[in-house]
């Protein structure tokens, strides 16, 4: 479907506009009187968003590819059905196989009080069922207002049942991670992806000083960025996922990676909503699983 058959069916005069963005990828742009945003069509994927009155809170990398087939760096990457590499193969797409595909968009609608909410469709067809041999569909209802919503659904249209791991690759916008807090964690296990190892997060506020990617499971609880070089605290409040994903690259690994900013890594914090590790979703034929984020930012003092 083209730009101008998209503004025809789906657009909302002065709100809701389709666009050709950045490598001409199609996008929608939002402006009401809550918040702009922008989301793409290729991985269903939210680049921006800004609530009135506030610097925007989704990090994106100035390196980020934005080609056919290829996977956006920033905002919010879909991760499915797997988190991370593939458990068995690693020739498999990381993060699973829905990240540079093309969504449809199944409706646009503004509320009374001025949400604009999205609903993106995509299905299982020959190309993912070759990498993933089962058949689904995937909804990603985006709530764009003062607050953001994320929901992503997964039903399985398939005759088998299917397991599943996942995440809202959330990339938050920070001004410097050295003066930055995360609470909501204290005290959880957690596995470094570093270090290969299990380990307890402290009974404070963590703070990270080095690369840091690790996968807390079994928490529902709600992460608190404290950020005072910005004077806000970014919230991350989640339901139907039992892991948090937290993940900055620092230096080296920033380095290495084509589609990053050397020097943009303090400007970024992962805090993801996930069900990873051990928490493992397993659908029935005809079941449903909803993961919704919900992201909110409030001043600081």
């Amino acid at each position: 479907m083209n730009i101008d058959t998209l503004n025809k069916q789906f657009g909302i005069a002065n709100v809701v506009t389709f666009t050709a963005g950045n490598g001409d990828l199609p996008c929608i742009t939002l402006t009401s009187k809550l918040a702009n945003a922008t989301i793409y069509l290729q991985g269903g994927h939210i680049t921006h968003w800004q609530p009135t009155g506030e610097k925007p809170v989704l990090f994106m990398n100035s390196k980020s590819f934005f080609e056919d087939g290829k996977p956006i760096r920033g905002g919010v990457p879909i991760c499915f059905p797997w988190f991370g590499a593939h458990p068995t193969n690693e020739k498999l797409p990381a993060h699973g196989i829905v990240r540079a595909k093309q969504w449809e968009v199944e409706s646009i609608t503004q509320d009374p009080v001025g949400n604009v909410i999205v609903t993106l469709l995509t299905k299982s067809d020959q190309a993912s069922y070759d990498l993933w041999p089962f058949k689904f569909e995937l909804r990603h209802i985006i709530t764009v207002g003062s607050t953001l919503n994320l929901n992503l659904q997964t039903q399985n249209t398939d005759d088998k049942e299917f397991k599943i791991t996942q995440a809202l690759h959330t990339y938050l916008a920070i001004k410097n991670i050295h003066n930055v807090q995360i609470a909501g964690l204290e005290g959880c296990p957690y596995f470094d992806k570093v270090a290969t190892a299990n380990t307890h997060a402290p009974q404070s506020p963590l703070h990270l000083t080095g690369e840091f990617d690790s996968v807390f499971c079994d928490t529902q609880a709600t992460c608190r960025v404290i950020d005072p070089d910005m004077g806000r605290q970014i919230s991350v409040a989640k339901t139907g996922s039992d892991s948090t994903i937290v993940w900055n690259p620092w230096i080296s690994k920033s380095a290495k990676m084509q589609d990053m900013a050397d020097h943009e890594w303090p400007q970024m914090l992962c805090i993801e909503t996930a069900n990873a590790g051990h928490n493992i979703i397993t659908l029935k034929p005809g079941d449903q699983h909803e993961m919704t984020s919900m992201i909110s930012v409030t001043k600081l003092g």
